[in-house]
């Protein structure tokens, strides 16, 4: 949920590399040289579809990466009409954009994947293997708010809601699992909101008291270095949320077993503690995501 959004067209546009007048439609087949990766816009996802592209080009595949492509408005529709190729996800959140109207949605992750595969299977994407690693929107307090306030979990600020100010990005009123969840499942309704433009920011607001809670990944890096908190999701709003690689058929058939089997590699071996280091190499040592990914194939 964490991209900005985005003009579609502008998108296309940038995909696949045309001037704005000219047509808007993907490629013919012929003219596709390479795998296309995309990402979204946030540091985290531009790792991981570094990791799954390396693991590409190591099995001797031809590769293109976009970085910062927009939300999931603007890169389901890039993905299901051959645009890109492939979009790194993440398991409960790809499930419920797929499914919006749907209010039974599954919690087990066997199931999940399931669902999830046979929706945009029929959609001309195939969605593979998801990965042990795991990141759920998570919401952050300063350990000085936690203690002072004698909260340390997300029922607990229900009280205190309408005189604290909370910060995310600026698509999270509007998110199930973000402030719309909040409100629907804890009844959380706070008396500011503000659009934090990046988690950095949103880390920095926190420590300098212009926000009192905000929305950070479950493997942001920040955490460990900074003087905030998660809250615990007492009433488990998020759902299970595994990496999971989304990838159009069109392109496995193009490309052959050797893509799958290439992507499915990595979900094998990537673990949440992966996702945290790598979120740490990027945010805090100053690697590119290409460079972080590259560091921790030379690991394996």
């Amino acid at each position: 949920m964490r991209p900005r959004p985005a003009g579609l067209l502008a998108v296309l546009v940038l995909l696949v590399g045309i001037p704005a007048c000219g047509s808007t439609k993907p490629e013919p087949a012929a003219q596709v040289t390479t795998v296309r990766f995309a990402s979204y816009d946030f540091a985290e996802n531009q790792t991981l579809v570094e990791v799954y592209a390396e693991a590409a080009r190591r099995r001797g595949l031809p590769v293109s990466v976009q970085h910062g492509v927009g939300t999931r408005e603007v890169v389901a529709p890039a993905l299901q009409q051959g645009v890109v190729d492939v979009v790194v996800d993440y398991l409960g959140t790809a499930l419920t954009f797929s499914r919006p109207t749907d209010s039974d949605l599954p919690k087990d992750p066997a199931e999940m994947h399931a669902v999830l595969a046979r929706t945009l299977g029929a959609r001309g994407v195939a969605v593979l293997e998801p990965a042990g690693a795991e990141d759920q929107n998570g919401f952050a307090v300063t350990i000085a708010f936690s203690t002072k306030n004698r909260v340390f979990r997300l029922s607990q600020l229900e009280p205190l809601a309408p005189q604290l100010t909370f910060g995310g990005p600026p698509e999270c009123p509007d998110r199930p699992y973000c402030l719309k969840g909040l409100e629907d499942t804890y009844g959380l309704r706070f008396g500011k909101v503000r659009s934090m433009p990046s988690r950095a920011a949103t880390v920095e607001a926190l420590l300098s008291g212009q926000i009192d809670v905000g929305l950070l990944e479950t493997t942001d890096a920040r955490l460990a270095t900074s003087a905030i908190a998660l809250l615990s999701d007492d009433l488990a709003l998020q759902p299970r949320e595994n990496v999971v690689p989304l990838v159009r058929r069109a392109a496995i058939d193009r490309w052959g077993e050797k893509l799958r089997t290439a992507l499915d590699d990595v979900s094998a071996q990537l673990s949440t503690g992966d996702l945290v280091l790598l979120n740490e190499a990027v945010e805090t040592k100053g690697l590119t995501p290409a460079e972080a990914a590259a560091q921790w194939w030379d690991t394996r």
